[in-house]
């Protein structure tokens, strides 16, 4: 679905990122962690295509296709969405109109999918204009509902939102994950999602989303660097224990 591979990345005319290889299969929800300023949006936002990210060296393809130097909105069309760490205000914007055009022209239910997630009474609202950490985050996942993306890009989806709206948030994005599958006599939950076609990579600084949604391969991201690959839970219990300074040894 995702491939990276040596990808160096400057902002502002200093390189962030130092040669990530990152491979995400179909069907696969992979967690990138690390401290803040480790280079984990940067990375998100450089798959999705904005300019501030400039590519010095590397390449992106989304299933099969150079993208590299492709434009925010043609990634879009091709099945990526992104929901951001802090999304912006939209003045002049309602939110049902935001949300029927990330539809595409497909004809969708709005009323239906932002009560999925108890959203109905902001869509008649500016996008963002007075709303908390935890409306907002349900703001883009109403979003990319509507979108129906292949690959979701979800950058800290538990920052600025209490416990109880990180539950919500979790299990909205299993439902948006799993959108797509068809339940079949006879087949459990487990093996259902093995023939799920929606890709995820999920950044968390806390890990607190992880306790919500599952993810199969956990990354840590140091100074622009990934310095291991594993089982996330593992990951997240070492660093919980001992720090990200523990991952940063593996660097040095």
């Amino acid at each position: 679905m995702l491939k990276i591979e040596k990808l160096k990345v400057e902002v502002g005319g200093k390189e962030v990122l130092h040669g990530i290889n990152l491979h995400l299969p179909r069907g696969k929800v992979h967690a990138l962690m690390g401290p803040n300023g480790s280079g984990k949006t940067t990375l998100i936002m450089t798959v999705v295509g904005f300019s501030r990210y400039k590519v010095t060296r590397g390449r992106i393809y989304f299933k099969g296709k150079d993208i590299t130097d492709l434009p925010v909105h043609e990634r879009a069309r091709m099945g990526i969405g992104l929901a951001f760490q802090r999304p912006p205000i939209v003045r002049g914007i309602k939110t049902r109109q935001l949300v029927e055009m990330c539809a595409g022209g497909r004809e969708v239910d709005v009323e239906a999918i932002a009560g999925e997630l108890n959203f109905t009474e902001f869509l008649d609202r500016d996008v963002n204009l007075g709303f908390s950490g935890g409306e907002m985050k349900r703001s883009e996942l109403v979003q990319l509902m509507a979108q129906n993306p292949e690959l979701v890009l979800l950058d800290e989806p538990e920052s600025g939102v209490d416990l109880e709206n990180i539950s919500l948030l979790g299990k909205a994005i299993n439902r948006l994950l799993e959108r797509d599958l068809k339940p079949t006599e006879g087949k459990s939950l487990k093996e259902l999602r093995a023939q799920r076609k929606k890709s995820a990579l999920i950044i968390t600084h806390t890990g607190h989303i992880l306790q919500y949604v599952n993810a199969d391969v956990g990354y840590v991201l140091i100074d622009g660097h990934i310095v291991c690959s594993g089982n996330p839970k593992e990951i997240l219990r070492t660093v919980e224990r001992y720090g990200y300074e523990e991952c940063a040894k593996c660097l040095r």
